[in-house]
């Protein structure tokens, strides 16, 4: 098969789909794989390191587009992307189509892309890929909450995230107690902070405090131990995430005029719409705004600030899938693999996912899949 890997045009972007290892792996099981021109440069990944596994080097968007049956890649499609596109490909990334705009989905359906979203696809009970980005935003979360939460960013907190001796650390408090909200506690945990976990499930909850520690205070997650816990934070992440749905506004707007000046949200669900009635999406090169004396920081694409260890993660947990379908064919692929099919949006046509369809109101139809052997 033959296989594209496009340099991302997201703001900020510094990612790559597929790592060396990735690639080698691939042309090694007889497969051709074409790499737009320093796709990888800011993830320390040359050309000529791509073009010693066998890869073959492309000067041309467009025409890694065009020479590929697969497209791989990180980022949401963007209409320019798409339209670049050709009939019946397959398209492989991060695509929440949900929250995106009802012409992206169209368009996919017009030519009949099966585009298959990382952030869906399943094995054993959870969401591999999404995970391995998952971890690494937890872990970043905190780590921007307490650059932000320092003096020399304007009108913070100026406060140090453990504390010392006499002096008390910062209220963490994380909404949310899965991957995202597991990483950012143990993260807040290590550096000394006071570390509050709210969630619905009470499984997850039992999670933190045997696998990181009891000292770590978990509380069922309701309107009103939402509110407080808003109140109380000096930084509070948002660690909510819903399978192809837009996330809930779990804090409201009258929750954050509230919180304490120079306060700093982070909401990491922002890629989803947010689960903080006031984000809005930010960008890596201008990632806060102010809004009721509250720093808010709400980049959609938080792992490409570790470009390199995100792109070795995403290589580890994708590329089973990538030449799954390259060695076996879409179809059989596909039927070999539910888990991997229920990460397909759009086949043949039609929108084979039910929340995005009734999310934009377009017919919906059951993933059929026939055998090609």
């Amino acid at each position: 098969m033959r296989i594209g890997i496009p340099k991302e045009t997201f703001r900020g972007e510094k990612r790559i789909a597929l790592a060396p290892g990735g690639v080698h792996t691939l042309v090694q099981a007889g497969h051709s794989v074409f790499i737009e021109s320093n796709a990888g440069l800011e993830s320390h990944f040359t050309d000529e390191g791509f073009q010693k596994l066998g890869a073959t080097i492309v000067y041309n968007q467009e025409e890694v587009y065009q020479r590929a049956e697969m497209i791989v890649k990180i980022a949401p499609l963007i209409e320019s992307e798409i339209d670049m596109l050709q009939d019946e490909q397959i398209v492989f990334s991060f695509l929440h189509l949900a929250v995106g705009k009802k012409n992206i989905i169209e368009k996919l359906l017009a030519k009949k892309i099966t585009a298959v979203a990382y952030e869906l696809i399943e094995k054993d009970d959870h969401l591999p890929i999404l995970h391995s980005m998952s971890e690494i935003a937890g872990q970043l979360a905190v780590q921007t909450g307490e650059r932000f939460l320092g003096s020399d960013i304007p009108n913070s907190r100026g406060i140090l995230m453990g504390g010392i001796t006499g002096v008390s650390p910062a209220a963490v408090v994380i909404l949310g107690a899965g991957v995202v909200g597991f990483n950012a506690a143990r993260a807040a945990f290590a550096r000394g902070a006071h570390v509050i976990v709210l969630d619905k499930d009470l499984r997850r909850l039992r999670r933190i405090g045997t696998d990181i520690s009891k000292n770590i205070t978990t509380v069922a997650a309701n309107p009103y131990t939402l509110a407080r816990g808003a109140k109380f934070a000096d930084l509070l992440i948002g660690a909510i995430q819903m399978k192809a749905e837009k996330v809930p506004h779990l804090i409201t707007e009258e929750m954050v005029k509230t919180m304490k000046k120079g306060a700093v949200i982070v909401d990491v669900s922002i890629d989803q719409g947010g689960c903080i009635e006031t984000s809005r999406p930010t960008s890596i090169a201008d990632p806060i705004f102010y809004q009721h004396g509250v720093i808010h920081y709400c980049v959609p694409n938080m792992p490409a600030l570790a470009s390199r260890t995100a792109s070795f993660g995403l290589t580890n947990a994708s590329i089973e899938y990538i030449q799954g379908i390259a060695d076996n064919g879409l179809s059989n692929a596909l039927l070999g693999d539910s888990g991997l099919a229920r990460g397909v949006c759009t086949y043949n046509g039609f929108c084979s996912n039910e929340n995005i369809a009734e999310a934009f109101n377009i017919e919906y139809r059951r993933l059929h899949i026939f055998s090609t052997n």
